[in-house]
Parts: C-alpha cells; sequence; structure tokens
C-alpha cells in the first residue's frame, strides 16, 4: 500500500452496488457481524465499504427517545440541535447553519428525525473515523480482505441547491489527495489542487443506496489505489482560521456594526476608478438618517456632478483665500503651501457639499428669546456634523475612500454665489470621495483613553 497516490483516478472505471438485506438497526446490535455475512465472498482487496453514518447511530446507543406528537418532537428535536451545536452560522425561517461537535458545518447540526421511528431522532456518531477504523479492522479480519470504510451524512453545500452525501468518517483510504508539485500534461504545475475523495466516493455510493430502499450500505470498487494511510475524512474539517467564510451571519452583522465607525478613515489618494452613483446615493440618504431636533430634516447634500462648475467654484474659493492670505501678511511660498491643501478638493473623483438649511419646511429654526435661539443654534450645528459623519461612515461601507475638508465654512457667500443657493443654506465643509488608491492603514482598536470622564 503507498502512502501517497499519485492520482485518484480509477482509470479502469469504478462499479458500486448496495448491499441488500440487511436488518433494521437497533441500540446495541453488531455491526460488524451483520456486514462480515452480508459481504462475505463479495469482496476483494482495496474495495470501499460505505456505510450511512445512522447505522452507527442506532448501534451506537446515539437514538434519543422524543414524543410522537408532531409538534412536541420538532421541539424536542430543536433542543437537541442546541444542545449539539458550537457555533451558529446562519438562521433562516426554521433552518439553522451551525458547527457540530465534529466540527462539522451543516444544517441542524446532523440532528435527524428521517428513517428512525416517530419517537426517535438521531443524532450523529460521536467518533465517526473511530467508528470506521474499527468496523474495518472487524471486516479486514473476519473476511481476509483488505478494505476501506467510509461513513456518510447528508448535507447540502453552499450555494448550490440540493443535497448530495459526504463522508464523515474513514479509515483504508487517502480521503483528501493532493496534486501540490504535480504536473498536467501541458506542463503546467499544479498549486493547490485537492481532491476530497473520501466526499466523492460518499457520493457515488448514494447513488445506489438511495434514501427510501432500506439499503445504507454499499460497496465501490475500483479505487485500489488509493489505499493507505493518509488524511481521514474528519480532516476534511477546514479549520475555522483557514475558511475565507469563517464568520457567521449574525457575528459577521455584529463585526460589520462594530468596525463601522473606525473603518472610516481620511483618504487624500484617489484611484481614477469611476464611482457608482448609487453607492453615493445610498451614503447620502444613510447621513440623512442622523437625528436632528423638533422632528426637523435641516440637512441639505449638494453632489457637484458638474465639472465645470466645480472647477468655478473651487477656483473662486482659492483666489479669495489668496487675497486673504495675502492681505495677512503670509509670504507667498506659505501662500502657496496653504493652498496646495486645496489639491485634494480638484484631484478626488466626487465631491459632496453638505449644508444646514434654516427656515420653514423642516429646516433649522430660531427661538426669539435669545438665550435659548443660540442654544437651539448649536443643536442644529450638531444635528449637521452628526450628518456628516453618517455620509462619511457609509461611504466607508461603500468602500469607498473620503476626506472632510471645512474650506467652504470660510467662504459661505462666494458657495451660495456660485452654486446659486439661497441664503438660508449654511455649508458644513465638503467631502472629497472616491476609490482609494492604496487601502487605508488599519487603525487599531479604538479606546477612549482619557476623554471620557466618567461620574
Amino acid at each position: 500500500m503507498s502512502d501517497v497516490p499519485t492520482d485518484h483516478a480509477a482509470t479502469d472505471g469504478i462499479t458500486a452496488w448496495g448491499v441488500p438485506g440487511l436488518p433494521e438497526f437497533r441500540p446495541g446490535d453488531d455491526l460488524a457481524a451483520a456486514l462480515t455475512e452480508a459481504l462475505r465472498g463479495q469482496v476483494v482487496d482495496g474495495d470501499v465499504v460505505v456505510v450511512t453514518s445512522k447505522v452507527f447511530s442506532k448501534v451506537e446507543g446515539r437514538l434519543v427517545t422524543v414524543p410522537r406528537d408532531p409538534e412536541e418532537r420538532d421541539a424536542a428535536r430543536r433542543r437537541l440541535i442546541d444542545d449539539e451545536t458550537v457555533r451558529v452560522l446562519a438562521t433562516k425561517g426554521r433552518t439553522k447553519i451551525v458547527t457540530n461537535r465534529l466540527g462539522i458545518v451543516q444544517a441542524a447540526a446532523g440532528v435527524d428525525g428521517s428513517n428512525v421511528e416517530t419517537d426517535e431522532v438521531a443524532l450523529l456518531p460521536v467518533d465517526p473515523d473511530g467508528s470506521a477504523a474499527r468496523l474495518r479492522a472487524h471486516l479486514t479480519t473476519a473476511l481476509g480482505v483488505d478494505v476501506a470504510v467510509v461513513v456518510t451524512d447528508t448535507m447540502g453545500r453552499c450555494w448550490r441547491s440540493g443535497q448530495t452525501d459526504a463522508a464523515i468518517g474513514s479509515a483504508g483510504l487517502v480521503a483528501l489527495h493532493g496534486y501540490g508539485g504535480a504536473v498536467d500534461r501541458q506542463g503546467n504545475e499544479l498549486l493547490v489542487t485537492q481532491v476530497a475523495v473520501a466526499d466523492e466516493i460518499a457520493s457515488a455510493a448514494d447513488l445506489v443506496k438511495g434514501k427510501l430502499g432500506g439499503v445504507p450500505v454499499a460497496v465501490v470498487r475500483g479505487l485500489g489505489a488509493l489505499r493507505g494511510t493518509g488524511p481521514t475524512a474528519g480532516e476534511l474539517v477546514r479549520p475555522v482560521e483557514e475558511d475565507l467564510f469563517w464568520l457567521g451571519t449574525n457575528e459577521a452583522i455584529a463585526r460589520g456594526r462594530r468596525e463601522a465607525v473606525p473603518a472610516r478613515r481620511s483618504v487624500r489618494a484617489f484611484a481614477d476608478e469611476p464611482v457608482d452613483p448609487d453607492a453615493v446615493r445610498r451614503a447620502v440618504a444613510a447621513g440623512l438618517t442622523a437625528p436632528a431636533p423638533h422632528h426637523s430634516r435641516p440637512v441639505r447634500f449638494v453632489w457637484l456632478r458638474d465639472a465645470t462648475r466645480r472647477r468655478e467654484l473651487l477656483d473662486a474659493m482659492a483666489t479669495a483665500w489668496r487675497a486673504d492670505l495675502e492681505d495677512d501678511g503670509f509670504t507667498a511660498a506659505q501662500v502657496e503651501k496653504r493652498l496646495a491643501r486645496g489639491d485634494l478638493l480638484y484631484r478626488a473623483p466626487e465631491l459632496v457639499l453638505p449644508f444646514l438649511v434654516r427656515g420653514p419646511d423642516g429646516g433649522a429654526h430660531d427661538y426669539p428669546d435669545a438665550r435659548r435661539s443660540a442654544g437651539e443654534a448649536t443643536m442644529f450645528t450638531v444635528a449637521g456634523g452628526a450628518a456628516v459623519q453618517g455620509l462619511l461612515v457609509a461611504l466607508a461601507a461603500e468602500d469607498l475612500g473620503s476626506c472632510w475638508v471645512g474650506s467652504t465654512i470660510f467662504a459661505a457667500d462666494l458657495v451660495r454665489s456660485v452654486l446659486d443657493l439661497p441664503p438660508t443654506w449654511e455649508p458644513l465643509g465638503a467631502v472629497a470621495l472616491g476609490h482609494p488608491a492604496e487601502p487605508p492603514a488599519a487603525r487599531g482598536e479604538p479606546t477612549a483613553d482619557d476623554r471620557l470622564v466618567e461620574r
């Protein structure tokens, strides 16, 4: 027997057949003895005996008595699913996709109410690889032939409709065959190709066993090249840390919520990739969910999609800023250095300007009392800031980078003039956005440090 087969293909073809005439197994029955009699003279070296896990569940005492009433039976089954679950990955309706005690990801933790009495539910075997090894040892000794054993269970597959049988236990064959380092006929090196041979055998056997015919065992012949030691079916379970989709639904949602705000970083270099307009609209809509006083709607966003008007505004702002800096006595070098900061607004693929709108129709308003009016103004300004932050976070959720620049605040009249906006619109800066030229650096775990004062 080879420890490392060179290929998993059965070049002479394979044959598979169900093993009829087996009894209805019950707890304590001798499965090995029954199979010895059924297979005597029927198997040869290299054959694979494929047994559905339900048989092992029965003879190993993994049947649980439950009420016969359908609703009570279902409730008991769901409690057993919770008991057998290590981790819930997803739920949809009444279906739960979980990691069970064997590390297998499947629906209902493998807890099954089919092909058992109406007052019973079957749990998966505690150690399918061990069950396979013990059965193989008995058959090899009793029959005088070198057979392998595969234990199967029915399960669905990601992104595929329907179920298929897969291996959850095996002995005497290489369950996972790797082609790493091999070269195909065209001279291409196979770098990561692995074949789940035990799963393929399980599926082939299922075609001759079926689900309703009372045939829980099959034999597959023609795969002698795969006999030997190597990964067992238990090793087909991918470690969580290696899985690309290791987060469950609730975990992913919770993690996304927890990381949404820290994921927002100021981005000052953008790629040439165009921005999806719908992504901007979704982000703006999210920003507009920010709270505001008295059920008002005081925030507006202006998306400068007209390139000519955008340049007109930025040029006018740069000219005004230059004049102000020169009047304040800045040197030419200092002026150019400060103006260079505004290049970001020219370079960004898209530019969105937030405004705080005062007046009727849901805008910010003033109280007649001067003291209360000042407080009200602050409240609406805070609401505007919340909307801007909401926009920035939502852009990050759309995988878009952004940078808030406060320059329009200092040129309110100019901005309103160029954009033909009413005097009641107060600029709240500008948001440059687009696809980041480079992935933003990780922020690390945010902390409040000494800026959170608790009393």
